[in-house]
């Protein structure tokens, strides 16, 4: 059985379990409740212990990666750039949008309270004004960030000494980046132990959520992948205009290239495995020239993940919505713009540890309740066919956008190579 599924089947018997105490006997359901629901805190905080450390280290040698591919030539930098202005699209589209597709739904306040309940390490604490806000995005001790879990001022160090390593002699910054990489693998490791007892922590979790509050976290995490699925297509359908407003594209090309890309996106789930047909498209159905093709492509592959933040977003409104949080604009503008560098930095984490590892430090950004993911996690992987088909639009969109950027260049270095090759003929 595989890991997704093991956690389905611990999130499916929790919900049964926890049901069937609270319609036989509530007052069992309760005790039974005070019983798993420290096993389930106890999972959640094993998991949470690594994602300091791993979210420092995963900036760093991102900041790093992203300079080195950007220093690789025009080409890479106008494909960064274009992947960068993509990412904070959706991570401001799902700030924008999340909050009122969420308000759509009835709030069950019994629900609140069972999670309020739950998260007794996250204080009701009221949204910090402008002015505190703008002053805390620089911490005065990177150390006491970290020991606080201060996400975004601890995102912020770590964003200085990225970009500090890449002043150092060649030899010293491959040391330290190599020193952070090898931070980021440990913690890794560390979350696949933990992971490898997520279907008795996600069992607990659920169990002691059902067991309180009945049907309401299961109707809770149906409203979740219903508006997670929606903000993907919001976001995927964006990328349309784009590509037609920066990218020079007609409509009806770029749609009908998109096709087969998409279909393999849907049947895979996997990026990396549409690639082929994705440069397929953009050679022969679009004229995308080779050179950009080539490298773009699969830069956008690693790097823009346009769905990633929208999840993170999405996650986040979601617990502040089931937990009778207000978030205001302030929280919502950290939580895009952690969103976006989290997104970037999280380059090759796989399935299930991406999940732990990214939404954690946004969700405490923005100053909600961490204990539902664990419960999210087992349901996450629902949404997935929606977010493979908005990442490999942004994918062909970015390609789009830095061909017609730079045909002048390559025809002009077509022209060149041409006039020096007539010069050695005569």
């Amino acid at each position: 059985m595989s890991a997704t599924s093991r956690v389905l089947a611990g999130l499916v018997a929790g919900v049964v379990t926890g049901l069937l105490l609270a319609a036989w006997r509530p007052r069992v359901a309760l005790q039974v409740a005070g019983v798993a629901q420290p096993i389930g805190k106890l999972w959640l905080n094993a998991l949470q212990m690594t994602v300091v450390p791993l979210v420092l280290a995963l900036v760093v040698v991102g900041v790093n990666t992203a300079t080195d591919a950007a220093a690789s030539g025009r080409i890479a930098r106008r494909a960064l750039v274009a992947i960068i202005v993509l990412l904070v699209l959706g991570a401001a589209v799902a700030a924008l949008l999340a909050p009122p597709l969420l308000a759509m739904f009835p709030h069950n306040p019994a629900l609140s309270e069972v999670l309020r309940g739950s998260a007794a390490h996250a204080p009701d604490i009221a949204p910090p004004g402008w002015a505190d806000w703008f002053a805390g995005i620089v911490p005065s001790n990177a150390l006491m960030a970290a020991a606080q879990s201060a996400m975004l001022p601890l995102v912020v160090f770590a964003l200085f000494l990225g970009f500090a390593l890449t002043q150092l002699q060649p030899s010293r910054r491959a040391l330290l980046v190599e020193f952070f990489q090898a931070v980021a693998d440990a913690m890794i490791v560390i979350v696949r132990w933990v992971l490898w007892l997520a279907p008795l922590g996600v069992f607990a979790l659920i169990l002691a959520v059902c067991a309180r509050a009945g049907l309401g976290m299961v109707r809770a995490l149906g409203v979740y992948v219903l508006v997670e699925i929606t903000l993907y297509l919001v976001v995927a359908a964006l990328m349309l205009p784009v590509a037609v407003l920066w990218g020079g594209e007609r409509l009806r090309r770029f749609v009908a290239a998109l096709a087969p890309a998409q279909a393999v996106a849907a049947s895979t789930q996997s990026s990396l495995a549409s690639l082929p047909a994705m440069l397929e498209s953009a050679e022969r159905r679009l004229g995308y020239p080779s050179q950009v093709t080539a490298l773009v492509l699969p830069m956008a592959v690693s790097l823009c993940r346009l769905t990633s933040p929208v999840q993170y977003i999405a996650s986040a409104c979601f617990i502040a919505w089931a937990s009778g949080i207000d978030l205001g604009a302030a929280q919502l503008m950290a939580g895009a713009a952690l969103a976006v560098v989290i997104s970037l930095g999280s380059v090759g984490l796989p399935g299930q540890v991406t999940f732990m590892a990214t939404n954690l430090p946004v969700a405490q950004a923005m100053g909600v309740p961490v204990a539902p993911l664990g419960l999210m996690l087992a349901v996450d992987t629902l949404p997935d066919v929606f977010a493979t088909l908005g990442n490999v639009t942004a994918d062909l969109t970015v390609a789009s956008v830095v061909a017609r950027q730079s045909r002048k260049d390559i025809s002009g270095a077509v022209r060149a190579c041409g006039d020096g090759d007539t010069g050695a003929r005569g």
